[in-house]
């Protein structure tokens, strides 16, 4: 809900920005049919809200009326349900990149109302900036102060921000009084220009700042100020299951056995990534329970497990693009910020996200998926090959580039009648390529320098004991064909599996 009569303005330094204060709905009067918007937000945190619900309300009015109202949205990530879920409800998304997990924007996105483009995380900010989507008309970005330079302090989230302050035409900024103000100094603000300009990307350590605390914007760009206090997307997750900790249990082993043949560094490991959820929280646990201390880790998210760890000295430094909290991790954050700030980082996804930095420092990259099958390709984004889950995020960018990368995942889902493990996956993201490591509750599939067949019967071997003589035998008959090739399918029915949950609800056969 929007607060108006918010007059907190003792975050504004720069007497300047005094001049540009106007209310949300002024703010929505501005941003006209078709228009480009980019958003600040990433993983629900550091969104703005006060703009994007007055932006729905404008467009639910206008659409009642008959009228047409719809405009492009850019994020740095997934945002609010009072931004994406907002807008997606008031039919006012005509265009969305590059991920998102809201079911209001996924159901339009499915549908086909809103033309949707998946983008890896670490390329869309030079894309943008590139023209290869044409001309942004607005950056809607949300702040915590303003300095007496004029410069910008940021929230819980950096994401695309800088890039959007560069290449839009106009700037509305949402000063969220809600948000600490002991976040001042928890960001490393470093952009990269355009080819040929680029030059190495300075970060040797995950600890390293190479930037400023600030951004920066072009003052005669800023077109108003909101004044807003709202809570970021609170995550809330569900307590961990024995399946989760299984595969956390499993990944920690993984790890081990790559300490003892020496490919890791005993004790410190190498930086790590961890994707969100409970899957991940579970790895993280597996890694304190297993008596770790003092890692580093270079990822896009901090959620509930990492500031364990950072807590309990498991994890000495984590770099990130972004907070994304349940309310009790949330309290414990604020009442021990200072603490906090001696640990984290926060940067811009197209640095977190570094295909050069993930590959200098040698990240462990670990990532939820979808489906794998027999021969390790991997489909993170598409249920049943179709329908579009929430987008490749930032796997694709520490998957081909980490030090190794491993996806994790229970062996079913929808209670037994999806098998994680399949005989092809209906769509693909990460080929074989560069899927190193799969990992279930039911053990680790290292697949690398594994032929196909060799890869075949370790992917079949994690797969959950339901569906293992059903993955055998499609394997078995592809390899006995009398023209079998290097990486056997009976193509008439590689797809069968999907085919029949869509026919009958169950991979299963009757």
């Amino acid at each position: 809900m929007i607060d108006n009569t918010i007059s907190d303005t003792s975050r504004i330094k720069d007497a300047r920005f005094l001049t540009k204060l106007i209310k949300a709905d002024e703010a929505a009067a501005l941003i006209s049919h078709g228009s480009t918007v980019g958003f600040s937000g990433f993983v629900g945190a550091g969104s703005p809200l006060y703009v994007p619900l007055a932006i729905a309300q404008k467009a639910q009015n206008l659409h009642e009326q008959g009228k047409e109202y719809q405009i492009n949205v850019f994020s740095g990530a997934s945002t609010d349900v009072d931004l994406d879920g907002a807008l997606a409800k008031a039919e006012a998304v005509a265009f969305r990149t590059p991920f998102n997990t809201d079911p209001n924007m996924r159901a339009a996105i499915n549908s086909g109302a809103t033309r949707y483009v998946d983008v890896h995380l670490s390329s869309l900010a030079w894309q943008v900036e590139a023209g290869y989507f044409g001309n942004m008309d607005f950056a809607v970005i949300e702040i915590s102060g303003i300095t007496e330079n004029g410069e910008l302090i940021p929230t819980t989230s950096v994401g695309n921000n800088q890039s959007w302050l560069n290449y839009a035409d106009k700037i509305i900024l949402e000063l969220n009084i809600h948000q600490p103000k002991e976040l001042d100094g928890f960001h490393d603000i470093y952009h990269q220009p355009l080819p040929p300009h680029r030059e190495p990307i300075p970060i040797m350590t995950p600890r390293d700042r190479v930037g400023s605390p600030y951004m920066k914007v072009d003052f005669n760009k800023v077109v108003g100020v909101v004044l807003s206090s709202t809570e970021d997307r609170l995550n809330k997750f569900t307590p961990l299951d024995e399946i989760s900790i299984a595969i956390g249990d499993n990944v920690v082993k993984f790890l081990e056995n790559e300490v003892e043949a020496g490919r890791l560094p005993k004790g410190k490991l190498l930086p790590l990534q961890s994707g969100i959820g409970n899957v991940a929280n579970a790895v993280l646990a597996g890694l304190t329970k297993a008596g770790y201390k003092g890692l580093e880790c270079y990822s896009e998210v901090i959620q509930d497990g990492m500031l364990e760890l950072i807590k309990h000295g498991t994890v000495d430094f984590a770099s990130a693009s972004a907070l994304s909290l349940s309310p009790s991790a949330v309290e414990e954050f604020r009442k021990n910020v200072d603490f906090y700030k001696k640990h984290i980082v926060l940067r811009p996804q197209e640095i977190s996200n570094s295909p050069e930095a993930i590959r200098r420092l040698g990240v462990i990259a670990m990532n939820g998926m979808l489906e794998a099958d027999i021969y390790g390709n991997v489909n993170s984004t598409n249920v049943m090959g179709t329908n579009m889950m929430n987008g490749i995020g930032g796997s694709g960018d520490f998957a081909r580039n980490g030090y190794l990368s491993l996806f994790l995942t229970p062996s079913m889902a929808k209670g037994g009648a999806i098998s994680a493990i399949v005989p092809f996956v209906s769509h693909l993201d990460h080929t074989e390529h560069d899927s190193m490591v799969i990992v279930t509750e039911y053990g680790f599939a290292d697949l690398r320098g594994l032929s196909p067949r060799e890869r075949a019967k370790k992917m079949i071997a994690i797969a959950h004991p339901d569906y293992r003589d059903m993955l055998q035998d499609y394997f078995d008959r592809a390899c006995e064909q009398p023209k079998a090739g290097h990486t056997p399918h009976l193509l008439d029915e590689a797809f069968s599996w999907h085919s029949r949950f869509k026919k009958t609800g169950t991979m299963k056969k009757d």
